[in-house]
């Protein structure tokens, strides 16, 4: 099984998968295909026309099955090793966290825009539109209830999917330096303090391309 992503320091969906099957103790082999590099965005995609039609990470490759789309690879991970509970056990419970996964692949799109996934960047506090505000604020309100309603320190208890899919605004929340509440912290903390998030972070320090549209300081914090 492979995962072809692309940075760590700047690919959040790709870090969602990525995280899942680390924390889920799945095995695969990591494909690397950066953006960034001398030869841009033509040489990128065309080296990712080996793996798949879309043309975008992450994918998952299986055998002769080739899976796109962040939400996709969890349904197809979650019904491929159903001993890793990637979804929660209880039905309403696992309806929940999938409406919180969806909502996070579909929404947010001003927090995404302001607050572009930049792991590297120095902690530096950054103004936040009104409905990037509203955005923090619908997130908050989401770990919170769920956190309260199944009593942590994931969204659901154990750490599943819909985690992985917030594992991104976790770090987001972080570099920069956005204000939240002490119960957000506490589950920021939880994410922060896995193996796999600290593996991840530890690629992304160490990688060297930079990508200017993702870097909304540039050049003042490098």
């Amino acid at each position: 099984m492979k995962l072809v992503i692309a940075n760590k320091n700047y690919s959040s969906w790709s870090m969602r998968p990525w995280i899942a099957m680390k924390a889920a103790g799945i095995a695969f082999e990591e494909v690397f295909v950066p953006f960034g590099s001398p030869l841009g965005n033509d040489e990128f995609k065309q080296r990712l026309a080996a793996y798949t039609p879309a043309g975008m990470v992450p994918v998952l490759i299986d055998g002769d099955t080739q899976v796109w789309e962040t939400l996709a690879i969890l349904e197809y991970l979650a019904e491929t090793f159903p001993d890793r509970r990637l979804w929660p056990a209880d039905a309403g419970a696992r309806a929940q966290a999938r409406a919180l996964a969806a909502e996070m692949h579909a929404g947010f799109a001003a927090l995404r825009r302001e607050c572009p996934m930049n792991i590297r960047r120095p902690v530096r506090p950054r103004t936040l539109s009104t409905a990037a505000q509203h955005n923090v604020a619908r997130i908050e309100a989401m770990w919170g209830e769920a956190r309260a309603r199944h009593g942590g320190p994931f969204l659901f208890g154990k750490f599943c999917a819909a985690d992985a899919m917030y594992a991104p605004v976790v770090t987001r929340l972080a570099t920069y330096g956005i204000k939240v509440s002490r119960e957000t912290l506490g589950y920021m903390e939880a994410v922060m303090a896995l193996p796999a998030f600290a593996e991840w972070r530890a690629g992304a320090l160490a990688e060297p391309w930079i990508v200017a549209e993702d870097e909304i300081d540039w050049p003042t914090v490098l």
